[in-house]
């Protein structure tokens, strides 16, 4: 029997979504999470930069990635380039460093603009989440399993939820906004 539980659950996954795709986007501090979505090419597929070295943020402005085998650090070096992060690796052979160059104006803005998008897409998810319980509960009032009063309270709980992860969102949308902003 489809609950609000239900679409609490998948709102969570959504929103947990949101907070690790934010955390991609650069701001004017070193993270280890801007390279998250490095792909390296190792051992004959695409491998998460995670997956093939240690990322390590000595700096506010650098960070230090080590390789666990020191034959790909030719191939993470290279993806880090290609990743479109506009960042600038240095490897010395041992490990690469990453300097994380201070953001002007126009960059932040084209940020801003990435960050909206994504926080849309999480407006998105939740939506569906509620669209499909609400489906659920109007196939239940249609075939008599709940009464159509009980049907309205699920789908007004619903709302409630809906309209809180909303918000929630927002939230995250604008701190972030004002760390990628800030100089």
């Amino acid at each position: 029997m489809p609950t609000v539980e239900d679409a609490k659950k998948r709102m969570d996954e959504a929103l947990d979504a949101i907070r690790r795709e934010f955390a991609t986007v650069r701001t004017g501090k070193a993270t280890p999470a801007l390279l998250d979505t490095v792909r390296v090419d190792a051992y004959g597929s695409k491998m998460p930069l995670n997956q093939v070295a240690t990322v390590n943020t000595p700096e506010a402005t650098l960070i230090v990635v080590q390789p666990f085998d020191k034959s790909l650090i030719g191939d993470i070096e290279k993806a880090i380039m290609t990743a479109d992060l506009g960042l600038n690796p240095a490897n010395d052979g041992n490990v690469i460093r990453v300097p994380i160059p201070p953001l002007n104006e126009e960059r932040r803005k084209e940020y801003v603009k990435i960050l909206h998008k994504m926080a849309e897409e999480g407006r998105i998810s939740i939506r569906h989440a509620r669209r499909i319980v609400r489906d659920e509960i109007h196939e239940l009032v249609k075939s008599h399993e709940v009464g159509e009063d009980e049907g309205r309270r699920r789908e007004d709980a619903l709302e409630k939820l809906t309209h809180e992860y909303t918000e929630k969102i927002d939230d995250f949308l604008k701190a972030k906004e004002e760390e990628v902003m800030a100089i």
